[in-house]
């Protein structure tokens, strides 16, 4: 038996992988993240599986059905939004596992941040204008954040941020980077990136405020701040210049 933790991808019920749906079509036993995971997506569970939504459960009781799956040498599909690496709780999950002697299995999927990248139309690492984008998050209702991930200290770097579960917390956001990144740094909400809803408000650090409030958006939205969502003048990147050779293309 084996605990599948399984990255469901941002919404799009297609953006998960191949290796994902082929665990949650398979497994006996799904247990998913109902407020975060599409009901299109669970729906590929084979007909006789037992599907959960964990969204009104507590730990114990998500470890008690993986318990009563493991004493019925049942697979488990533990689905997850965007990549379960990332603010997925699965630490303390695969913890109790551990003790549990209960084997598990973790499957990529892809990230908010990538999801709004592609929204966008862009990339993310120009040339002289961003080699660096800080995943992170405020600290609100939820634990604190560690010493030194302050977002003074981080934006102090001048790297795109991407900053996750803060969008009640936007009033902060906005007070700390602006003297760091300008009032007129760009800065993108990406609300329920590839779900049928999804939502792209673009603004600045001067501006994004009122833009929210404006659209109602108090859940599920990712923070993008950095000159690189702007209309940046960079250079051509080396990798394909021709005057750059490497080990795949020798200088002629």
């Amino acid at each position: 038996m084996t605990v599948f933790f399984i990255g469901a991808g941002p919404g799009a019920p297609d953006l998960i992988t191949v290796r994902g749906l082929e665990r949650l079509r398979t497994a006996p036993v799904v247990l998913y993240a109902g407020s975060l995971v599409p009901v299109e997506l669970v729906a590929a569970a084979r007909p006789d599986a037992r599907v959960i939504d964990t969204a009104p459960l507590h730990l114990d009781q998500i470890i008690e059905e993986i318990v009563a799956a493991d004493h019925a040498g049942l697979d488990v599909a533990r689905v997850h939004s965007g990549d379960p690496s990332l603010y997925g709780a699965i630490g303390e999950q695969i913890r109790r596992l551990a003790a549990l002697g209960i084997a598990y299995e973790i499957i990529p999927g892809v990230p908010a941040f990538a999801a709004a990248a592609a929204a966008l139309g862009q990339e993310f690492t120009l040339p002289a204008v961003a080699q660096t984008i800080i995943l992170t998050r405020t600290a609100t209702r939820a634990s604190e954040m560690p010493p030194g991930e302050d977002l003074a200290t981080l934006g102090a770097s001048g790297a795109t941020l991407a900053i996750h579960l803060s969008i009640n917390n936007l009033a902060h956001v906005v007070r700390t980077l602006t003297p760091l990144y300008g009032g007129d740094c760009p800065v993108v909400i990406a609300y329920r990136v590839s779900w049928p809803d999804q939502q792209i408000l673009r603004g600045t650090l001067a501006t994004i405020r009122d833009a929210v409030k404006q659209s109602g958006i108090t859940r599920t939205a990712l923070i993008l701040v950095g000159r690189v969502l702007g209309d940046p003048d960079f250079k051509d990147s080396a990798l394909y210049d021709a005057a750059h050779s490497h080990v795949l293309r020798p200088a002629s």
